[in-house]
């Protein structure tokens, strides 16, 4: 078997010249003088104790720029400076034969940087990470399989949804595959909602790697993700944590975790996502995983969303933003795309506009793909355990 460096070195610069570390005047000289020595020391005889001291103090410097004041407001550059020192990390924890702990060490640390950091030499952390997993399954290919396992999926798939029946005149249209400019015409140009039937059905995740709790832990399970804790984000004791998928399945249930470019390899872009103004790097991917009962609550968005369902189902209830004045929005900037009014359960004395407003409602099933034009006002809940993919797009 190929050495893991052997495989990892390849796709870093061939040399120290040829290795980018250009910052503007936002990052303090002494910070660039230390990224310098960490790319001295990638190419030079030093021992990966050495580099890994240097690395860390590179990434204790950013992380507390990175938690200093607000997000919106970390400047990128510091980001940028974050990622380059998981990049010197994970650098210094593989070059030498590295154990099984320590090479998942260092697939936290790629995935702190995608999460945390900017960016960096043709988003070199994903290419990373990946040979990082490609390689773990190989050490682990020879394992016995859980037998529990298959005893906590077969559990989990009998969960029973539970929604009230679907109006007919409430419900969203459905069409299946329809024309790019049938789409555009009907759909995309009036802002209208609609379920699109067969449009993903060649897509892996439904026939050559169908997805489930034994595949998500094979593929992702020593994968870092931002958790959401608490059913909706709008209560108290919501909060955010980072997990990593086998730990998030093991505590919470097997509440939702986002889990971008994990799954990049199963799933397809929509073809109707080419009829935006964008192009296709500014699509924003997530896949979403979660138990029955988790919920957003009823917000908007500023961009269009295809929202794919691939596992389990969701109830959702779309209004237009037209009708936002009966929706009552959060006062707060923070909140002010999102409604105060829990939607299964409204507070009819404190919004009594809020049952005047027409909305349109669905059960999304696996293989249906839910557009939801820019601006329209969701809810949505899981009634079983859940997995799904939302294409934002402008």
């Amino acid at each position: 078997m190929a050495s893991l460096w052997s495989k990892i070195s390849p796709v870093l610069p061939a040399n120290e010249d040829q290795f980018p570390l250009k910052f503007s005047d936002k990052v303090e000289l002494s910070v660039v003088e230390m990224l310098q020595r960490s790319r001295k020391q990638l190419y030079g005889d030093i021992t990966s104790s050495s580099r890994l001291l240097n690395a860390q103090i590179i990434l204790d410097i950013s992380w507390e720029k990175l938690n200093t004041g607000t997000w919106r407001h970390v400047d990128k550059e510091w980001r940028r400076v974050y990622s380059y020192g998981c990049l010197f990390k994970v650098a210094a924890l593989c070059c030498e034969s590295p154990s099984e702990d320590k090479i998942l060490e260092a697939v936290r640390t790629c995935d702190m940087g995608l999460i945390m950091g900017a960016a960096i030499m043709g988003d070199i952390l994903q290419v990373i990470v990946r040979i990082l997993q490609s390689h773990i399954r190989t050490l682990s290919s020879t394992k016995e399989e859980d037998e529990s396992e298959h005893a906590e999926v077969k559990r989990i798939k009998i969960e029973s949804p539970l929604v009230s029946a679907i109006k007919e005149e409430s419900a969203v249209l459905r069409i299946k595959c329809p024309s790019l400019e049938s789409f555009k015409t009907n759909f995309l140009l009036p802002l209208k909602p609609v379920i699109l039937e067969g449009i993903i059905d060649h897509w892996p995740a439904f026939n050559k790697h169908p997805w489930s709790i034994e595949y998500l832990r094979s593929v992702a399970g020593c994968r870092t993700v931002p958790v959401e804790v608490g059913s909706r984000y709008t209560d108290e004791d919501w909060s955010q944590t980072l997990l990593t998928v086998n730990e998030f399945i093991d505590r919470y249930v097997l509440n939702k975790v986002m889990v971008p470019n994990l799954f990049c390899d199963d799933i397809r872009l929509p073809d109707y996502c080419c009829l935006g103004e964008g192009d296709e790097e500014d699509i924003t991917v997530n896949a979403w995983f979660g138990p029955g009962g988790t919920v957003s609550p009823l917000h908007q968005d500023p961009q269009q969303n295809f929202l794919a369902q691939v596992v389990g189902s969701k109830y959702i209830r779309l209004y237009s933003p037209e009708d936002t004045g009966k929706l009552y929005p959060h006062q707060s900037q923070l909140l002010h795309n999102t409604s105060q009014v829990q939607v299964e359960n409204p507070d009819a004395e404190r919004f009594p506009e809020f049952a005047k407003a027409p909305y349109l409602e669905c059960v999304l099933q696996p293989g249906d793909v839910l557009f939801i034009p820019v601006r329209h006002w969701h809810y949505v809940r899981s009634l079983e355990l859940s997995f799904s993919v939302s294409f934002w797009w402008s």
